[in-house]
């Protein structure tokens, strides 16, 4: 009798925690981690895997509705979404309404899109969550996009900066998003993967997966938390 082939592991296989781990392994100073990004949708706790999110990035840049100088898009980023990815999108900072609504989610699962990812606001929360798509998001409102905010640019790269940081002491690095990298969000967060070190973080993960598992061996067993992580990572 033939034994079926393991199926490889991928970064699907990880959550946004053992990830960012691997990532600061790597010498990644935020451990790919992009900050004050929580699900919004579907509803937590009924998340786990079915909110997670791990896909390339399309990503999209948001600018004033009073500028006149940066560029605007012949036809709505959503239409124009690559099937399989996760939309990635960065409002201007302090944007105090959403820039993602109902109708939004519909056109986005119609074209493919698996989820979306804002460095700024949604609403229309209950139209996500019947829907069952994904969207995490800095918060909510009820103000629509139209009067405050336009889309400028769409797969560029995108530099998301904490707010509320700036010029502060020790202040947590920015996260440079390429069209293409990798997001995985779930409950825990929303963290961004190089294209180039993807199979370098799922060896990592792998790695450190399998220590934690051991160290929860021990701990439940009560052997200490510091004796196990000592024994099993050294420190």
């Amino acid at each position: 009798m033939s034994v079926a082939a393991a199926q490889p592991v991928t970064l699907s296989d990880f959550s946004s925690c053992e990830i960012s781990d691997a990532l600061i392994k790597l010498g990644v100073p935020h451990g790919g981690h992009i900050p004050d990004i929580s699900m919004f949708s579907p509803t937590p706790p009924a998340s786990t895997q079915s909110g997670k999110i791990c896909a390339p990035a399309y990503t999209v840049k948001m600018v004033p509705a009073n500028d006149n100088t940066s560029p605007r898009l012949s036809a709505h980023f959503v239409d124009t979404v690559t099937p399989g990815s996760v939309i990635v999108i960065v409002a201007p900072p302090g944007t105090k309404n959403a820039v993602w609504g109902g109708l939004m989610t519909a056109g986005a699962q119609a074209r493919g899109a698996v989820g979306v990812v804002i460095s700024g606001r949604c609403r229309d929360l209950a139209e996500h969550r019947a829907a069952g798509f994904p969207v995490f998001a800095r918060g909510h409102s009820t103000l629509g996009q139209g009067t405050f905010v336009r889309p400028s640019a769409i797969d560029i790269p995108l530099v998301i900066t904490p707010e509320g940081v700036e010029g502060s002491s020790g202040a947590f690095p920015s996260t440079e998003v390429l069209p293409g990298d990798w997001i995985v969000a779930d409950e825990d967060g929303v963290v961004c993967v190089p294209q180039s070190l993807v199979d370098q973080v799922v060896e990592l993960a792998t790695i450190g997966r399998e220590i934690d598992a051991r160290c929860m061996q021990d701990i439940k067993a009560g052997k200490g938390i510091q004796a196990a992580f000592l024994k099993y990572r050294g420190k």
